[in-house]
């Protein structure tokens, strides 16, 4: 046994340094995933929710009601895109996910503020997202008669009834667990199938589907099926621990569910066939599924406010399908929204969907090289 040498120590230390530096997909992995996840958490992160899609009931129609509006539009957490006519119709903007958040103003308003100790105003919240509770239960403290009398605010009492709907309880499971199924998808999928095509190469079977007569379709979508399955019972496992263990309801359609899922898989799966025709070893195939994993993460919606990024952010998390899949199985199965009041989204998956599977497609080539 010989002992230690520092001369072979630095041979190694410079073979490695020199082996990382010829591999530039490493190499844009150390700077590149430490800068994305600073300009994400520095300028797209934000705890602090503003704009938020709102709707107005004013069944009073008077000038504290216009008064009272005007002054929480200026507070920028509410955007108010529609005024609607009655609270059914408010209520039917919550279920199909067109707001967050709709403000009632009742025909009595003006008596309401006359008597004291009685709510003046009633806040309908969509609390199958928990940064919008907190955002809307902030409101319950605003002090309306005080506001439009100009009176100092003594004991403020409660003015502002906020009624949350389809999470009440505030469980958190609740929120969490539709979310997690995109989320667990995601991270699977993709690394499952971006290291599919690589680890033909690493085996040796390259030169065997060379020698078939598979076209680039029929090698891709064979690589992809076997996984739309596992994905499926993924999203049953996923499903079934949710309600045994946490009580968490599918309200919606089940089929509905499990047809978006369906998407969302083929989806998460063509991008991991992408991600193969890039790579050259499984270790490569892992670190770009992270690296694409990381920002729909955390731009998603999932974890982070969408209402509280900054423009640009919310375009880029647009094109991403976790986006859209947090989305539809929130409202599927939390508000029992139907394809009718989520088929933006659905389109939009789809489409992302079609694309890269015809983008890996035309890149996936029978060649060694």
């Amino acid at each position: 046994m010989t002992g230690f040498n520092l001369r072979r120590l630095l041979a190694v230390v410079f073979k490695e340094i020199s082996q990382l530096r010829r591999d530039r997909l490493t190499y844009a992995m150390i700077i590149g995933i430490p800068t994305m996840q600073l300009i994400l958490f520095g300028y797209a992160i934000n705890l602090d929710v503003r704009g938020l899609p709102a709707a107005v009931v004013d069944q009073a129609q008077t000038s504290h009601s216009r008064q009272l509006l005007d002054e929480l539009r200026q507070s920028q957490v509410l955007d108010f895109r529609d005024t609607l006519p009655t609270p059914a119709s408010a209520n039917r903007a919550l279920e199909s996910g067109d707001v967050k958040v709709a403000v009632v103003i009742p025909a009595d308003f003006e008596q309401r503020l006359a008597r004291p100790g009685r709510p003046v105003i009633q806040v309908l919240v969509d609390g199958s997202d928990q940064v919008v509770q907190q955002a809307a239960r902030q409101m319950s403290q605003f002090p309306v008669r005080e506001f439009l009398s100009g009176q100092a605010i003594a004991t403020p009492t409660p003015q502002v009834q906020v009624a949350t709907y389809y999470n009440p309880q505030r469980d958190a499971p609740l929120n969490t667990v539709p979310g997690l199924i995109g989320v667990i998808l995601t991270m699977t999928m993709v690394m499952f199938t971006a290291i599919a095509l690589v680890r033909e190469r690493e085996h040796g079977n390259q030169e065997f589907l060379i020698t078939t007569p598979l076209s680039s379709a029929e090698l891709t979508i064979g690589k992809v099926l076997p996984f739309v399955a596992i994905g499926l019972v993924q999203t049953t496992l996923i499903l079934m621990l949710g309600y045994f263990i946490f009580d968490v309801p599918v309200r919606g359609s089940l089929l509905d569910l499990y047809a978006s899922a369906l998407v969302f898989i083929v989806a998460t799966l063509s991008l991991g066939i992408f991600i193969s025709t890039f790579v050259s070893s499984q270790f490569q195939a892992m670190q770009a599924a992270i690296f694409t994993f990381l920002p729909q993460l955390l731009l998603s919606g999932f974890m982070f406010p969408y209402e509280g990024m900054p423009k640009l952010a919310q375009w880029i998390a647009e094109v991403l399908p976790l986006t859209h899949f947090v989305r539809l199985v929130r409202g599927i199965m939390l508000r029992g929204a139907s394809f009718g009041d989520l088929w933006v989204d659905l389109v939009a998956l789809a489409v992302f969907a079609l694309v890269a599977m015809v983008v890996a497609t035309l890149r996936v080539h029978k060649r060694l090289d």
